[in-house]
């Protein structure tokens, strides 16, 4: 029996698949159910009144995914009727109608221009007991104007930017979320401050290129000062962001890391190929001298700057030749992580009707290749910081292997994962108690590929806000933030829509 159904609040799930676009389009989710009077269902519940699946569209496998998840969901739902089941993201964007017709069992289909849509939606297809589908073509309103239930107390999303005005070949993306629409700077400040007074450390600035920030309201250079701004900030401690596009990377912007404080040395910059004559079939405006170049830059003023990427492997017409010249690049570079993706065709790209789609067994065999190599460079990078001390921001659920070891984990102010040992001080109810949120100083003793160890007792342990709200088991929640003015309150009008999958781009 579902909770509404014993006469108590409805409740709801919300299951999120792909980029961090996504997941915080779900915090956007979460907050407008609340405010419609549901509440999120226990972790032990598997009986929501509500549940809510976030879908991503970017990977080939994607529609498989859906459709058993929601395959499995139909016994659950013919056994507890009132159970209610949407459908939403990019995926649902795509498949439109579709998906009702292959899972006549669900009950609202809403798309990434229209999120704000969904708790009128639900009541409307309990009332007249019909499936609701609902999408719309463009943006009416900025997503940031909806109600957000933040996931974290430390970390908060935060977007200056909603689709995409690039024409990259692979990609399906702009089709699905539109052109770009980019925030006034005054709005993206008053919602960082907000996130702050609740206690948050960090803030990521999100946006499909955030690079090109600014290109609506006729300023190149709003990028650079966003992040300045970002660092005048009381209270905020890590300032990152993603994805830049190379093609729109600029001096000032480098200038910009390198002198703010607060602004982490990172930076996740998509690569996608070494090859230029694969970036030119991918339509990707930049070359790897480019893009190279970049990274040059980014080391002279901040040498520590630790580099991630994204690339793809076995795009149709890669030659062999191709793919060492992305090899090449990956060993100049030197990132300390790569996202690494075979090639995946999607419907509607240019891309998927290409000459040239290579074998199956030739793009894993190239892809086990890049994944070795690109291991090799971090585990090296990595080995560089064995002694060094580090700044770690205590997390929840980044060490799978925690409470077996006694460790806690975090993230190093260059992004990278650290798994520390407490000495003591991270058992419940011990003097000191580290919390998620607080900030230690550590030692590194051991470094992997995709981590880095500190055996030792923490050289230090600052108690935070963000850590008092872990405690007490508060999150951040955010009202809309109004397009126009520089302040916090309530939307005016009925929401809207949602951000996209920045990882691809």
């Amino acid at each position: 029996m579902t909770t509404a159904a014993a006469g108590g609040p409805r409740t709801y799930q919300v299951r999120t698949y792909g980029c961090q676009m996504n997941v915080h389009d779900s915090e956007r989710i979460s907050g407008l159910l609340e405010q419609a009077g549901y509440v999120r269902a226990g972790e032990a519940d598997d009986t929501p009144d509500v549940v809510v699946f976030n879908t991503c569209a970017v990977r080939e496998n994607a529609d498989n995914r859906l459709y058993g998840n929601l395959g499995h969901l139909r016994p659950v739902k013919n056994r507890h009727p009132g159970m209610q089941i949407a459908v939403g993201g990019c995926l649902a964007q795509k498949d439109r109608g579709d998906i009702v017709r292959r899972a006549p069992w669900v009950d609202v289909v809403f798309g990434t221009h229209n999120i704000g849509s969904l708790p009128v939606l639900l009541e409307r297809a309990r009332h007249n007991a019909a499936a609701e589908v609902e999408i719309l073509e463009s943006l009416d309103v900025f997503p940031s104007t909806l109600p957000t239930r933040r996931e974290s107390t430390y970390a908060g999303w935060v977007s200056i930017s909603v689709g995409c005005n690039n024409t990259c070949t692979f990609c399906i993306v702009p089709s699905l979320r539109g052109k770009e629409k980019d925030r006034r700077p005054g709005d993206i400040l008053s919602e960082v401050r907000a996130l702050v007074d609740e206690g948050v450390l960090e803030v990521t600035l999100l946006g499909q290129n955030v690079n090109s920030y600014g290109v609506e309201f006729g300023d190149r250079y709003a990028f650079g000062k966003l992040l300045r701004a970002c660092g005048e900030i009381d209270g905020l401690e890590r300032v990152r962001f993603t994805s830049p596009h190379p093609k729109d990377f600029t001096d000032d912007v480098i200038a910009a890391m390198a002198e703010t404080p607060n602004v982490c040395p990172s930076l996740h910059m998509p690569l996608q190929s070494g090859s230029d004559d694969v970036l030119r079939a991918m339509r990707r405006s930049y070359r790897s001298d480019r893009y190279l170049g970049i990274i040059e830059k980014v080391r002279a003023a901040m040498p520590d700057a630790a580099i991630t990427t994204d690339i793809i492997v076995g795009f149709p017409g890669e030659t062999e030749a191709d793919f060492e010249r992305t090899l090449d690049v990956v060993r100049e570079a030197r990132f300390s992580s790569a996202f690494t993706f075979q090639y995946s065709k999607r419907p509607g790209t240019p891309a998927a009707t290409m000459d040239g789609q290579l074998p199956k067994q030739v793009v894993q065999e190239r892809y086990e290749r890049l994944v070795a190599c690109v291991e090799e460079i971090s585990w090296a990078e990595n080995k560089k910081l064995v002694g060094e001390t580090v700044e770690v921001l205590v997390a929840v659920g980044e060490g799978r292997k925690d409470e077996r070891t006694g460790r806690m984990s975090g993230r190093a102010r260059d992004g990278r994962l650290v798994h520390f040992a407490t000495g003591g001080a991270g058992e419940p109810g011990a003097a000191g108690t580290i919390r998620p949120g607080d900030i230690v100083h550590t030692t590194i003793t051991y470094a992997a590929p995709h981590h880095l160890n500190a055996d030792g007792a923490p050289l230090s342990h600052r108690r935070t806000r963000a850590g008092d709200a872990a405690e007490a088991g508060r999150s951040p929640r955010t009202p809309g933030v109004l397009l126009g003015l520089p302040t916090i309150g309530a939307p005016a009008a009925a929401p809207a829509p949602t951000t996209g999958c920045a990882a691809t781009h």
